[in-house]
């Protein structure tokens, strides 16, 4: 019995960060039915579709509670115009729901429907990638530190707790390229390829976009393995291809029942919108200054300043390329695919959303650039200490919108301080369980904060020492103080008054607690 409490005292200790993450996703349930998400609710309709009529069209829930732009019909019929992955990946337990409880209401439909397709494969990604970035830095504090940022201070969290697909489009491509690459080293076997496979297959079932990593992916493993025995690298492909086959056959069949081809996506039968997802391939035009700048510098929506850790890929970058060129070159060459398509496609900004919610697939892909640099800065006193007010700055942004509001209008200028800073000065947050139990939304927010601010400044210490942290959190806070001094503050994207648009979402989150 002894020994039991030891092994569980110890597995407690190693994946307390883990731990302490898992409680961040699910603390909060930030849903709002005022906002009608077009994002989650045809994802949620398709889900009770296939599950309670064994059926895809959406019809019934259309009918039932409301429509919504992302719609497609066709044949007759109202269509979730989204990949289905997701929806599918809710179903069984959703269905299992169902059968201990009766039917799940629209509420409970889309909370399982977050934490099946959201939150528990990104906690085992998260478990997976901690091993996976030991090849870039031995020191199991940096890939904390590095692993904290991008699952509390990035797109990574958002799309984790939201009924979205990019986050599990990234988590399969993600997984797919670290199993695959164990297999290229010799460190996994062929089921490991199968698997790996498997994951590349359903990355477009579940977010079209996420097939993009696949193709610098495939170069970099097959490159690994070209001086295999031919009848190795053979069969370990044919493996691959074959599982593959299985998740994309589901898609083109998907596609086939519902919009009458298998080459034929829900956004060809798009009425709403139509004009940006028909034009080009998947929307793709030509490269725009607008989509680029907007995507990767804005303050409302720019990856850079609400995830600033990200630029540590850069000097990463050139670090590990002296090491590893051809990782290197792999990592940059998805972060090049997504810049580009991101840039071109006339939807760019995608509607409500706090960050370029159509790179989330590459995000995974800039963490051994930045576990690299992090590693090299570690003895550089100064570098640690921006480097970790770079990654407090993200885990704040991020944590307090998801904590409030994670759909930022993108009417709105300066969302982080018009949305989420007005909402936390109104004393509101999303329901959770506090507040369920009465507790006001201030007081409910002390334990989240406690836990999140505690990790952060649990994985940064030992890398950067008790002073550097604390000039860490300085800077963090110099940040995004700074951010307030942009004139876009109180202003909406035609110039007036942000008030009327704050009091629909501040009247959305009310309604609520």
């Amino acid at each position: 019995m002894r020994s039991w409490y030891h092994v569980r005292a110890l597995l407690t200790a190693r994946w307390r960060w883990l731990i302490a993450i898992a409680f961040a996703y699910l603390y909060f349930f930030p849903y709002f039915p005022k906002i009608n998400s077009a994002n989650e609710l045809p994802r949620a309709y398709l889900v009770k579709a296939i599950a309670d009529e064994h059926a895809f069209h959406i019809d019934t829930g259309v009918r039932r509670w409301v429509g919504t732009a992302d719609v497609s019909p066709s044949g007759g019929h109202l269509y979730s115009n989204k990949a289905p992955g997701s929806s599918m990946l809710a179903v069984p337990p959703y269905a299992a729901v169902r059968v201990v409880a009766g039917e799940p209401s629209l509420a409970v439909t889309v909370w399982i429907a977050r934490v099946a397709s959201g939150i528990v494969p990104m906690l085992a990604f998260l478990w997976l990638l901690y091993g996976f970035l030991a090849r870039f830095t031995p020191d199991p504090a940096i890939r904390r530190l590095t692993l904290v940022a991008y699952a509390l201070g990035s797109m990574a969290m958002t799309y984790s707790i939201l009924f979205y697909s990019h986050q599990l489009g990234a988590v399969c491509i993600g997984s797919a390229w670290i199993l695959a690459t164990d297999v290229a080293e010799r460190r996994r076997g062929l089921g490991a390829m199968a698997a790996a496979g498997a994951l590349a297959g359903a990355a477009p079932l579940v977010d079209y976009q996420a097939a993009f990593a696949g193709v610098p992916v495939a170069v970099y493993v097959v490159v690994k393995m070209w001086r295999w025995p031919r009848r190795e690298l053979l069969r370990a492909v044919g493996v691959a291809a074959a599982a593959a086959a299985i998740p994309l056959a589901v898609m083109f069949a998907y596609h086939a029942v519902c919009f009458g081809s298998p080459l034929r996506t829900g956004y060809d039968a798009s009425t709403t919108f139509a004009h940006f997802h028909q034009e080009g391939f998947l929307g793709m035009t030509r490269p725009r200054w607008e989509a680029f700048w907007g995507s990767f510098f804005s303050l409302d929506n720019g990856l850079l300043p609400l995830a600033p850790w990200t630029l540590l890929a850069i000097p990463g970058g050139i670090l590990l390329a002296r090491r590893d060129r051809a990782m290197a070159w792999t990592c940059a060459a998805v972060a090049a695919i997504y810049v580009l398509f991101i840039s071109s496609i006339n939807f760019w900004r995608g509607g409500w959303g706090v960050g370029p919610r159509y790179v989330t697939a590459m995000l995974p892909f800039l963490l051994p650039l930045v576990a690299t640099a992090l590693d090299a800065w570690r003895a550089r006193g100064l570098r640690i200490a921006v480097a970790g007010g770079l990654v407090f700055a993200g885990v704040a942004i991020y944590t307090l919108s998801s904590a409030t509001f994670p759909y930022w209008p993108d009417s709105m200028r300066h969302p982080m301080f018009d949305a989420t800073g007005r909402l936390l000065a109104d004393g509101l947050t999303a329901p959770n369980a506090a507040t369920w139990a009465g507790a006001p939304a201030w007081l409910a927010l002390l334990p989240y904060l406690a836990v999140v601010g505690g990790l952060a400044y649990a994985c940064l210490r030992p890398v950067a020492g008790p002073r550097r942290t604390a000039a860490a959190a300085c800077l963090a806070a110099a940040l995004i103080g700074a951010y307030a001094l942009h004139p876009g503050l109180g202003r909406d994207t035609g110039g007036r008054d942000v008030a009327p648009r704050y009091g629909f979402v501040r009247a959305a989150v009310a309604e609520r607690l």
